[in-house]
């Protein structure tokens, strides 16, 4: 891709939690807005990815990943493939994440390590493992996503305020440490975004945001000129905080 973002080459993007919701959004819109872009999506269903690439621009090289991202050994195995397959990334899109909903008191060990795992501890290990290739090829763009919930306390919602915390403050330390590498580190923190998991709910669709405008955040932070870098961006629903019954 050329123009004022000054690369030389078409970008390959891995998308994490790339099944449904935000991140499926994402993966379409740059299939169709990004030329010549090469997509590698992730996550553990892989019938779903299978739709997702399925919808996807027919011009766009779209490759499924089937994994858990928290699962370091598996995941390192999976990256080797990808970059064997696809040549080394250059933007890294970290959505993966799950929510649980519990009273500390009622919550189990094994429920918050799940809920801190799938989203702090999988966003470390795709920049632990896909940063020497963007060092390498002194360019790259990152992109954790936050949540409202990581500068807010929900009761009943720990494990996932803690966790969406935790990713704010490591994207924050990792800008600091690629900001002169060119690497662009972003933090994308949306309040409540229509996905299958509001099903059930009792909250109405029309009072969430689409997730397809969320991930049309992602792909126009990505497209500033690379002397730009947005460092936080937060988006909420119009009607403000919203509670599932």
């Amino acid at each position: 891709m050329t123009g004022t973002r000054g690369e030389d080459k078409p970008p390959v993007v891995v998308i994490t939690g790339a099944s449904q919701g935000i991140g499926a959004e994402i993966a379409k819109l740059f299939s169709r807005e990004v030329p010549g872009v090469s997509l590698a999506l992730l996550a553990r269903n892989e019938a779903k990815l299978r739709e997702v690439q399925g919808a996807c621009a027919a011009e766009s090289m779209v490759n499924v990943y089937p994994c858990d991202v928290s699962d370091a050994d598996r995941l390192e195995a999976v990256l080797t493939q990808l970059r064997d397959d696809m040549g080394s990334p250059d933007v890294l899109i970290n959505n993966a994440g799950t929510w649980h909903g519990e009273a500390v008191q009622d919550m189990t060990p094994a429920d918050f390590d799940r809920v801190i795992a799938s989203n702090l501890r999988s966003t470390y290990l795709l920049c632990h493992y896909l940063l020497p290739g963007m060092l390498a090829l002194g360019r790259g763009d990152i992109f954790n996503m936050a949540s409202t919930a990581a500068f807010e306390g929900y009761a009943g919602v720990s494990a996932y305020c803690a966790a969406k915390h935790g990713v704010a403050g490591f994207t924050k330390a990792l800008r600091e440490e690629v900001r002169e590498h060119n690497i662009r580190v972003s933090c994308i923190s949306p309040g409540p975004t229509w996905s299958p998991s509001w099903h059930n709910t009792g909250v109405p669709e029309e009072k969430l945001m689409p997730a397809e405008d969320v991930a049309r955040a992602f792909l126009n932070i990505y497209n500033m000129d690379r002397n730009v870098v947005t460092e936080d961006i937060v988006l909420r629903p119009r009607s403000g905080h919203i509670v599932s019954n």
